[in-house]
């Protein structure tokens, strides 16, 4: 005969309502209570049912998480952050993804996610109207990574002014052609990345009393081969940068394996400066705006249990953290008297 929330309830000395909570990982709870109900319940043998506590509460205990990409590592890192906090909530992830216009005209113009999902996490993707009063019907938390909206939570941080600080970084080393290798404005499940690092790239070098040129602004994807593709028109071009900043660090990796490949070597003949602080920007020496990825799914997937637990305090203020320049080896200033590095030095790390 099967064990009863009752039984356990009697073995605790706590109410059934104590055990669901403690067994859903819901607040209202002492970790020891908590702790103590879920051991007791192992012990019996006891595991609630999902499916009979979601009838019953009227809640799925389902995050939607909506972003353009999964195999991208920007993405992978929010997800990797976020998933635990909200799994030791007694959540379900549900993940869609949106990379094109028919799959986003799915999901929010037809409501796809109504009573499905208990919240709705959306990393990087920008919004039109239609798409905020949509998720608004949902009657939900939302949470969002990357922009802000009235009435959501929110972790972001300042795009615009972090690539001014890359480009000022250039700037400051006497570079004045200055390429840009950045993703595609018009792309919707870049929308937010894209446009304001663009902008923050122009409005450094306009500060600085230089024209932007079109010449030297190169869409791709936000790839090491999107990189290494956007370089290699850079310089089949008469005009080529003495530098180049690349909305994204595996963006930065393609370049700096189209300049190795043309036998001009980082940072002699070209500087480059990356965007996130990839793992790999450590190892190929790639100075980088680091913008704290992890810590960005941590908090959201954090913000979202306590609007989930509590909804009346949702849509508190936004979180902006602010990114950090990280100088590496891969920019130096634009008239150096170092010696010529021999072939193949590109990713050369100095001893010590």
């Amino acid at each position: 005969m099967e064990t009863t929330i009752h039984e356990v309830a009697q073995r605790a000395g706590v109410s059934t309502a104590t055990v669901s909570r403690s067994l859903r990982g819901r607040s209202g709870v002492s970790l020891e209570t908590a702790k103590r109900v879920r051991e007791i319940a192992e012990q019996m043998g006891y595991s609630a049912s999902p499916l009979a506590s979601r009838l019953a509460s009227g809640h799925t205990r389902t995050v939607a998480v909506v972003l353009p990409y999964l195999d991208r590592w920007f993405y992978g890192e929010i997800l990797g952050a976020a998933e635990p906090i909200l799994r030791g909530a007694g959540l379900d992830l549900l993940l869609y993804r949106v990379g094109d216009a028919e799959a986003r005209h799915a999901h929010f113009s037809f409501q796809r996610l109504r009573k499905r999902v208990d919240g709705v996490l959306l990393v990087t993707l920008g919004l039109t109207d239609v798409e905020v009063e949509a998720l608004r019907a949902l009657g939900v938390p939302v949470g969002l990574v990357g922009f802000d909206v009235e009435g959501f939570e929110s972790v972001r941080i300042d795009d615009v002014a972090a690539a001014s600080t890359a480009v000022q970084h250039l700037l400051n080393l006497g570079h004045e052609q200055i390429g840009l290798i950045c993703g595609n404005e018009e792309d919707q499940s870049m929308f937010t990345v894209a446009r304001d690092r663009r902008f923050g790239y122009r409005a450094a070098l306009e500060a600085a009393g230089i024209a932007p040129d079109p010449d030297l602004e190169i869409s791709a994807d936000f790839s090491a081969h999107g990189g290494l593709k956007a370089a290699a028109q850079l310089f089949g071009r008469r005009r080529r940068p003495s530098a180049i900043f690349a909305e994204s660090d595996e963006m930065a990796f393609g370049a700096m394996s189209l300049l190795h490949r043309l036998g001009r070597r980082v940072p002699d003949d070209v500087s480059v400066i990356g965007f996130d602080d990839h793992p790999m920007a450590e190892v190929l020496d790639l100075t980088t705006m680091c913008q704290r990825v992890a810590e960005q799914g941590r908090l959201i997937a954090v913000r979202m249990v306590a609007a989930l637990d509590d909804p009346r305090g949702a849509g508190t203020e936004p979180i902006h953290l602010a990114p950090e320049l990280v100088v590496r080896k891969s920019t130096a200033a634009r008239h150096t008297t170092r010696r010529r590095a021999p072939p193949g030095a590109l990713y050369a790390k100095k001893a010590g």
